[in-house]
Order: structure tokens, then sequence, then C-alpha cells
């Protein structure tokens, strides 16, 4: 068997020692060879020795000259299997960041290094829009990059381009957690007062029952996505079956609910029955006022017209009544918050808290959206009485 190193010598006198690996085929059956050259012939042997063992044990890395950004948009492109084209949309967004700063390097040749610096430099000066651009980004929109990212990477490990992802082990710092925390305090939802205050507010409004269904935990494209077939008045039940969500704030797509679990039917209160039903009742009068310039869409939130509202319309429509109420603005969205928090303290189990929500993880639910306001633990401030002798008399 003839000897597969190969001695070379150079132009320049420089001796050299080659040898050809077979590395197996390409997804598309082409033959891949690796050619080897290094300065003795004990590291050839080893270097050859050691293409052959990955090969055998399914664990070889080819070499590739595919950049990181090349990379993230082929992960783009496979997420779409599994997420819907508005999730696309937000992770491609949250990957500018990537494309911008590292997405020019080789995959092969990323490192740890390049990568925390990379999220380094998002969080002090990543922001791309208005006034602010270039500013420091929220902490939780940097470590959404970072997930993203580490999900491509690590993709890319199961795909054999690299061995390891270099993201793996890479964190947003303690000082910017520590720095955001104190500049960028959060907006708190809600407390269940100002929520029953803002129910008492809006009981004249046209959208009253729109908002009402905003603030029992409906996320706003599940309320302008439901239609009045999904409603049965008089077994006062609901069911979420599609959204209308918005892209870009501009175009509005409507499909599917946003997991199994979003697709429910719950029981509606009384007081919402009752708003529903007045609501039904004044649409009708809508449109026969208007006549033939009614569009009788079949949606529930709809204008004096019959036209469908989306999420942005509700969104103003209500920041409007905050203001006139001279309330703390919040979003929508933040409502579902509070309301699920009000539920899990007046005890509704974990189980129903999340079905409620549209979640199949009840952990997650209470996790995400289950807060505890300093008025939720007086009754716990109430305990520790007896336990300091508040209740007991004083020795004879």
């Amino acid at each position: 068997m003839p000897d597969p190193i190969k001695k070379v010598t150079l132009k320049n006198g420089t001796v050299r020692y080659r040898t050809v690996v077979d590395a197996g085929r390409d997804e598309n059956g082409k033959r891949i060879q690796i050619t080897i050259t290094k300065d003795t012939k004990k590291e050839a042997i080893a270097e050859r020795s050691r293409i052959q063992h990955q090969r055998s044990a399914g664990v070889l890395i080819l070499p590739s000259k595919i950049t990181l950004g090349e990379w993230l948009d082929e992960w783009l492109e496979f997420k779409r299997r599994d997420v819907e084209e508005t999730t696309i949309r937000t992770y491609r967004l949250a990957l500018v960041h990537i494309y911008d700063r590292i997405g020019h390097v080789r995959l092969q040749e990323l490192t740890e290094d390049q990568v925390k610096d990379c999220i380094d430099d998002v969080v002090a000066k990543g922001r791309r829009k208005g006034g602010q651009a270039g500013t420091r980004l929220a902490v939780s929109t940097a470590e959404g990059v970072l997930t993203r990212l580490k999900e491509a990477l690590g993709r890319a490990v199961v795909r054999k381009l690299i061995p390891t992802s270099p993201a793996q082990f890479v964190r947003v710092s303690l000082a910017d957690k520590k720095t955001d925390k104190r500049e960028r305090p959060k907006v708190k939802p809600w407390s269940v007062a100002e929520v029953q205050r803002f129910i008492a507010g809006i009981e004249r409004d046209r959208l009253h029952p729109a908002l009402l269904l905003s603030l029992m935990g409906f996320r706003p494209a599940e309320v302008v996505g439901l239609r009045w077939e999904y409603l049965d008045l008089k077994l006062a039940t609901l069911e979420i079956a599609r959204t209308r969500t918005m892209i870009g704030n501009v175009k509005v797509l409507e499909k599917d609910a946003k997991t199994a679990a979003g697709e429910r039917v719950l029981p509606l209160p009384g007081p919402v029955l009752d708003a529903l039903k007045k609501f039904r009742a004044r649409q009708a009068r809508e449109k026969l006022a208007a006549g033939e310039g009614y569009t009788d869409s079949g949606y529930v939130v709809v204008d004096q017209l019959g036209m469908p509202r989306n999420t942005r319309h509700l969104r103003e429509h209500a920041y409007r009544l905050m203001r006139e109420l001279e309330m703390r603005q919040v979003r929508l969205y933040d409502a579902r918050h509070s309301c699920l928090s009000y539920l899990a303290n007046s005890g509704v189990p974990d189980h129903i808290l999340a079905a409620w929500a549209g979640h199949t993880n009840a952990s997650f639910t209470k996790r995400k959206y289950v807060h505890v306001d300093v008025e939720d633990m007086r009754a716990a401030a109430t305990a520790w009485d007896s336990f300091h002798g508040g209740d007991q008399k004083d020795p004879v």
C-alpha cells in the first residue's frame, strides 16, 4: 500500500508533508476530500488520523468559509418551518445588531470574546432609532438578541458546522444589569385598584366591551381578532381561535391563535356578557343607520361603519381614555399581568390560570405574569401581629 503522506519540496527549498483524506460526501452526493499540509510527517499522520477518527465517530467538522451573517440567513429560513412570519421579523430585527457588528466573521473563526464584546457594545450603544440612536439599549432587549444568537449557533453545532457554540457561556454583564435597573426602572402594571378605576371610568365608552376583554387577561391581538361567531351569548362562552396582529405597526396579519394552548373556550363574567349584548344591539342600530355604507365584517371590535379595528387603534383609544381619566399610561398588554396576578392572588389554581392565559406551562404563567403588590401582602403583615405577640395579654 502506497504511503498516503507525500513529501513536497517548495520552490524555496522548504520541505512539507502533504496528504489527502476522504471526508465522505456532501448533501448533493459530491465526494469531499481534505488536503492536509504540515511541517513534519509526524504532524501530517496525526492530523490524518484525527480526521479519520472524527469521521468514523460522526463528529467531523469540515472546513467552511460561511460567515456568521450567512449562517443567520440560513437559520432564519429554517425557523420559518416552526414560527409565524411576525416572529421571523422580530428575530431578524433583533439580529440586526449581530449582522452589523460581527456578521462578517467566518462562523468557524468566531470566538467567545468576539460574542462577548459584541453584546457589551449592543448594551452600551445599541439604540437605532430617534434622537437617542447610539445610546444604551435595554438589557432585556440585549438578552433577547443574545438568546436568538445562542439558538442560531446551537443549530450550527447540530449541523456540524462548529464543534461548540462560542456564545454558550456569554451573559450580559452584572454591571450592565445594575446600570439598567438604576437608569431604566420598569413600568409597573396597574394595581387592582387602578384597573377597577379604569373600568368604572369607561362604562359609557363605545368600545367598553373590547376594553373589558383586554382587562380579563386576553392579548390585544386576540381581542381585535374576535368574531361574533366565536361568542355564545346564551351559554356565556367565548372562543379564542384567531388573532389579528400587526407587522411593523402598519400591516395587519390575521392568523391562528399563537399556540395550540392559545385556542381555548372560556366562560364570560356577567358584566362582560352584559356589555357584549349591549354592543351587539348597538352595532345592529349602527348598521341600520348606515345602510349600504356599512361593512358587515363579522368582527366584534369594529367602528360605526363595521370596519374592524386593529391593535394600534385599540391601544391609541385606550391611551386617550387613560389621559382623560388622569391615570398612569400602561400598555393594554401589561394589563394582562394585572389581571392574571389578580386571579392568582384570588386563589385560582395554577392549571386554570395557565389555561385562561393560553399557556401550556403553569410555572411560566406565574413566573412571567403574576406579580405580588405590597397590598397583596397585607394579610401576611397582619399574620405577623400574632407572631410578635400583638394578640397576647401581658403576663400578670
